[in-house]
């Protein structure tokens, strides 16, 4: 595009701006686009540098199932009559019956992959193969500026293109977090150290390797450690599983703790003091980084089938499967040992001995962390306020907390733990906070929000009577006329 033609197509965005650009389209954007789609007269755009939707593509194991109910899809919890329920998509396959029968309120993960490429496909202003390059605030127009590079389907740079919206949207997903003692190998061409996310597209390799270990405990680390385990030989097994926790704990499961993934809860955890905040999140791991109840039970009754198998004759075990599962173990350092295996330098914590285990291959089943956006967002560095730990400080409804020379607003998805507390990755607030989002944007109650959502009350002062999602103080509101 000539420099004219790039001055004059500017021109005409900027005289029509969006009410609000999404960088990512991962499921909360997806849910917020969604939603979106049912306000009348607001304008969005989501752009995303995937060619398509995909859901942890490398985790979609046979039969492991989601960690909350069907409900918690993309829009229900926020507007039961949407268009783009989980039920409604089972409607549109015709399997809205079979559904019923099999009386399933948690359902397969790769099935909830399917409903968001279902819903990524059919709601409209959704821009995938778009890379988003910066995110700029033009104070002379009071608009943002997002760059973005459209890409061909190889993924090369195909044409350059800007937007102009009076919001913005982060929901840039998370990254798989490797281990400083790891990153080596992992990094290594040609060494076998892979991240549980990758888990799928690296099975048959982890199948024929002599000896796999598994690192890390929570539910990525059990649905892998099960698979391999029902894969491998009986009495042949050659598994460890190894996890820096104590124990290899139950996910937090009771119908009262869960009301920590409420919005009422979220509420009181962002009015918390951040020396409160960041005392509570270590401690309250179990809610959210430990393994389903159901998930360690098939682990030990596949464990224990083999135990009868060896026993039986069936086996060359000795009557116990070569698996060892060990809690309390830190990785020191890691490389490669003799016979192009490979070394792991560990410490158990409670014993406080060290010793080096060998083994021919390792899953990373280490988590995630969120992703960088420094780069995207360069020029409004000098805009952001942040918190006593140098992190962007986020407000009740979602908002980064800008300097009021800025008078749009940048909202945050899932990048904001350190304000609203373990509630942010969860898919069941996918749809509220998506209509807290909207409510703000629109400055009307686009979504009405339930004022209460828990039996616990997790404070001694009262609730605020009003309902999260209305519009802020004049003075900071981002609201938009649609």
């Amino acid at each position: 595009m000539r420099d004219g033609e790039e001055a004059r197509a500017a021109a005409e965005s900027a005289a029509e701006p969006l009410d609000l650009v999404g960088v990512g389209i991962g499921p909360f954007n997806l849910s917020l686009a969604a939603l979106g789609e049912g306000v009348p007269g607001l304008r969005c755009a989501f752009y995303e540098q995937r060619p398509a939707f995909r859901w942890h593509p490398g985790l979609l194991i046979e039969g492991a199932t989601l960690q909350v109910p069907f409900l918690a899809d993309l829009v229900t919890l926020a507007d039961p009559a949407s268009p783009w329920s989980f039920l409604r998509f089972l409607r549109e396959r015709e399997r809205l019956f079979p559904f019923y029968f099999a009386e399933r309120f948690h359902i397969e993960r790769a099935e909830y992959d399917a409903y968001c490429r279902w819903v990524s496909e059919g709601v409209p202003g959704l821009h995938f193969g778009h890379q988003v390059d910066a995110v700029r605030w033009n104070a002379e127009q009071a608009l943002f500026e997002v760059d973005f590079t459209q890409l061909d389907a190889h993924g090369e740079a195909e044409a350059l293109g800007r937007s102009y919206a009076r919001n913005v949207v982060l929901g840039v997903g998370t990254a798989p977090y490797v281990p400083q003692a790891l990153r080596p190998l992992a990094e290594a061409p040609s060494v076998p150290v892979y991240h549980s996310s990758e888990y799928l597209e690296h099975r048959e390799e982890l199948l024929a390797a002599g000896h796999v270990t598994v690192i890390g405990s929570g539910q990525s680390g059990a649905e892998v450690f099960l698979d391999l385990l029902r894969r491998r030989p009986v009495g042949r097994e050659r598994l460890r599983w190894l996890t820096r926790s104590g124990a290899f704990a139950p996910m937090e499961y009771s119908k009262l703790g869960l009301e920590h993934f409420t919005p009422d809860y979220t509420r009181y955890f962002h009015g918390l003091s951040e020396r409160v905040r960041d005392g509570l999140l270590p401690r309250q791991w179990q809610l959210h980084k430990a393994v389903d109840a159901e998930t360690l039970a098939a682990v030990h009754d596949e464990l224990y089938r083999r135990t009868q198998a060896l026993n039986d004759g069936d086996g060359d075990g000795g009557g116990w499967p070569d698996a060892v599962l060990t809690p309390g173990v830190r990785v020191r350092t890691a490389g490669r040992g003799g016979r192009s295996g490979l070394e792991l330098h560990v410490e158990h914590t409670e014993q406080e001995e060290r010793g080096v285990l060998t083994t021919d291959a390792v899953v990373l089943a280490t988590g995630y962390t969120e992703r960088a956006t420094d780069g995207m967002l360069a020029a409004l560095h000098p805009y952001l306020r942040r918190d006593g730990s140098d992190r962007p400080l986020v407000d009740e409804e979602y908002r980064l907390v800008l300097e009021r020379a800025v008078t749009g607003a940048v909202f945050v998805q899932n990048a904001e733990r350190h304000t609203h507390g373990v509630g942010a990755p969860d898919l069941g607030l996918a749809a509220h906070r998506s209509a807290v989002i909207l409510n703000a944007v629109t400055g009307r109650e686009s979504y009405p929000l339930p004022r209460r959502t828990a039996f616990t009350r997790f404070g001694l002062r009262e609730e605020r009577s009003g309902a999260a999602g209305a519009a802020g103080p004049a003075d900071r509101s981002a609201t938009v006329g649609v």
